[in-house]
């Protein structure tokens, strides 16, 4: 699976992405991840500016729409035709673990980052397929959702994770939480593991972590449990 970064920071996804996982996932070939820098297609070779002042005023600057899409251009000569183009932004819907299982299922994704006040409209309305928040607050560019996004998708990539079986046993996998997980020792600071789980008892097992994750979903996010 490809991953195209549109961004004026590519140095803050390249930092920040290959590493564990995602360097183990690159190493086998099953994900790559490219930034695009959109500052190489400015058209100020001097400055390489890509802000300008919004009309009608207000504060700060907006993305301009050249480098934005001649960034863009540079990548669509590379990838089959129909491929989505995200936004990340505040006003998108709210990224979950089905809108990662259904990305994982592209071959390739061109993610788009803004910044200072945003892009100009008009290369939002020419390029970009869908808008993805990952919730309800204001961060200071698209980077960290990007990098959200790279991270959740890429560990449904088969081949990535080490263990294909932990992916279908983790929290929202199912519409619920996780249930609780203990290690050695048995002991610590006064609190054990419950006995169910040393049991062997796989049918019991799998019975209590379903009656967990399902109190545990009750009790900390009761509005996953309407859906």
């Amino acid at each position: 699976m490809n991953f195209y970064i549109l961004t004026i920071f590519p140095e803050i996804i390249m930092s920040g992405l290959p590493h564990s996982m995602i360097s183990r996932g690159m190493d086998k070939g099953k994900i790559n991840i490219e930034c695009v820098n959109i500052r190489d297609f400015s058209a100020d070779r001097r400055h390489l500016k890509t802000d300008d002042y919004p009309y009608g005023g207000g504060a700060g600057m907006l993305m301009t729409a050249q480098p934005v899409y001649d960034a863009y251009v540079s990548v669509q000569k590379r990838v089959p035709q129909g491929t989505k183009v995200i936004y990340l932004t505040p006003q998108g819907r709210v990224f979950d673990q089905k809108t990662a299982e259904a990305l994982s299922l592209d071959a390739d994704l061109i993610l788009l980052c803004g910044r200072y006040e945003g892009i100009d409209e008009r290369v939002i309305e020419e390029i970009v397929t869908d808008e993805i928040s990952i919730g309800d607050y204001i961060l200071t560019g698209g980077e960290l959702p990007a990098m959200v996004i790279i991270d959740a998708v890429s560990r449904l990539v088969p081949g990535v994770l080490g263990s294909e079986i932990s992916q279908t046993a983790e929290s929202f996998t199912d519409g619920m939480l996780e249930y609780p997980q203990y290690t050695r020792p048995f002991e610590w600071r006064g609190r054990t593991v419950p006995d169910v789980l040393l049991s062997g008892h796989h049918e019991k097992i799998n019975a209590w972590r379903s009656e967990q994750a399902a109190e545990r979903t009750k009790k900390r996010r009761p509005e996953l449990l309407g859906r």
